[in-house]
């Protein structure tokens, strides 16, 4: 395997310096994340509020007052589905053109982009009278989705200095997890409002989206963006605002040109070239990596624990509770992922998670057999129940570690920048099908094969930590713009690329 540390070629470029523009820049940019995770964390307590179930679907409610009900099977309604999964279809439908924009308009637009519509969806969430009103809101939100998921870990991969890219990608995930957070207080909170405290969980929303509108229109573009839409002069002032008044740039500017000027060499469409030899390992990267992200078993985690809680004999209040506690393993995890993926890299965190996913999921398959078994009339014993808790924060414990920071960084660094945008729009795209079918699906799912679902996601995160072993480069350290040499040395990968060019690392620009 590629080691990172030999291929950091150009890397005494923006190696270390991280001046105040880079901070505030990849702060704003990382907010993207915590308009995500409010959004997708804020559904989580409310499809078991009373407030909001009493108002738009008593039915639920029925399932939930009624003692014989098989407890596999309260919450499994298509109209609910329907709400919670709009906001992925939605996502997805956005995410190409999402890409499309973010090259033709730059990675700042982009998230502006994306801020006005969660605000225009939040405020519709916030006034809905009706079940279409609350989700023509979720729509606009998932639409929202596909344009900040996208540029948001573009920009951060794109402005952050090499040797630090890995920390300051991170943050979009760790933001999204600060956004669940909050959903999930604001839920504990809201859920004790009788009648109206939905409306107060689905308001709040406004407020991240207001911030990340107000700091948008502040930050910088990228230079990667700035000279693949031809203004060099843009590029380099942004470039020395980024990378300080003192530093020089003309090393990093040349090689960012280059690829530009690469780009420009190829006429047909940045995805249709995925589709070429020389793109393999791109396109797979973009399909594979996507898809074992969403095949994690991590929907269960961040949609849908406290109903998880709920299925398993706590209170509603309680169950919002248990789902605070794993958001806050979920932080600490990602925060020391933060602080080690630059030093030991990528690999060595996807296996450290891979264990403890396989193992907990397995744990926890074992203990919804014994206990509910298949009926699901029974309740769980409290010890039992009080496990289920604790493995659900082992898990996110290793998710927090490994494939969530790292599913982002991975993939916004990896592609070359002819095809950066439109890989990242595919991945979108591939990543709001799957959100969206299994956001659709899993409350049935859970209705149907009862433990055996915990397997099912267990037998996927195998899967993917082989593939990780066998097909995924080590990339830490290396500048971004000449990530071309990770692929050339892959034992694997080098039969489809060309040669990675030399850099240009010194004259002037």
């Amino acid at each position: 395997m590629c080691d990172g540390r030999a291929l950091a070629v150009g890397a005494g470029y923006g190696a270390g310096k991280i001046t105040f523009t880079v901070v505030m820049s990849c702060l704003t940019a990382a907010s993207g994340g915590l308009i995500l995770g409010y959004d997708v964390g804020i559904t989580g307590g409310l499809t078991q509020m009373e407030s909001f179930l009493e108002a738009f679907f008593p039915e639920i409610l029925r399932k939930m007052s009624n003692a014989k009900q098989d407890t596999y099977c309260i919450f499994d309604s298509q109209l609910l589905n329907t709400f919670v999964s709009s906001f992925y279809l939605a996502g997805m439908l956005a995410s190409p053109i999402a890409g499309h924009l973010t090259r033709t308009l730059g990675r700042k637009n982009s998230m502006l982009i994306g801020g006005l519509l969660f605000l225009a969806g939040a405020l519709l969430n916030f006034t809905a009278v009706n079940i279409e009103m609350l989700i023509i809101g979720r729509i606009l939100l998932g639409v929202a989705v596909g344009f900040t998921s996208l540029s948001a870990p573009l920009y951060l991969a794109e402005i952050a200095p090499a040797r630090w890219r890995g920390a300051f990608t991170s943050t979009f995930h760790f933001f999204l997890n600060v956004g669940l957070f909050m959903a999930d207080l604001v839920d504990y909170g809201a859920n004790t409002i009788p009648r109206w405290g939905w409306r107060l969980s689905l308001g709040i929303g406004i407020v991240p989206a207001g911030f990340i509108v107000v700091d948008a229109a502040l930050i910088p573009d990228t230079p990667n963006s700035l000279v693949l839409r031809g203004k060099v002069d843009e590029a380099r002032a942004s470039l020395r605002r980024i990378r300080g008044l003192d530093a020089d740039i003309n090393a990093e500017l040349q090689d960012i040109i280059q690829a530009a000027e690469e780009d420009k060499m190829h006429e047909s469409g940045a995805l249709r070239r995925l589709g070429r030899r020389e793109y393999r390992p791109h396109l797979v990267m973009a399909v594979a990596m996507t898809v074992f992200f969403e095949l994690t078993g991590v929907i269960v985690v961040s949609i849908f624990t406290p109903l998880l809680f709920y299925t398993i004999g706590f209170t509603s209040q309680k169950a919002i509770l248990g789902s605070i506690i794993t958001d806050v393993v979920s932080l600490a995890s990602i925060v020391v992922a933060g602080l080690v993926v630059d030093r030991f890299g990528r690999r060595s965190l996807f296996f450290l998670g891979g264990v403890v996913l396989i193992l907990s999921l397995v744990a926890m398959a074992w203990i919804f057999g014994a206990q509910l078994g298949t009926n699901g009339e029974v309740a769980m014993p409290r010890g039992y129940a009080m496990a289920v808790v604790a493995l659900v924060c082992v898990y996110t414990a290793g998710f927090g570690v490994s494939w969530g920071p790292l599913s982002w960084v991975i993939t916004s660094e990896i592609f070359p920048l002819e095809v950066r945008s439109s890989a990242l729009g595919l991945s979108g795209a591939i990543s709001g099908l799957l959100t969206f079918a299994q956001s659709q699906s899993f409350l049935e799912m859970l209705c149907r094969f009862k433990y055996i679902t915990f397997g099912y996601y267990a037998w996927w995160v195998v899967v993917m930590t082989v593939f990780v072993a066998v097909f995924l480069p080590e990339t830490k350290g290396v500048p971004i713009e000449s990530m071309g040499a990770v692929w050339a040395q892959h034992w694997y990968w080098r039969r489809f690329v060309k040669p990675a060019p030399a850099t240009r690392a010194n004259g002037p620009v």
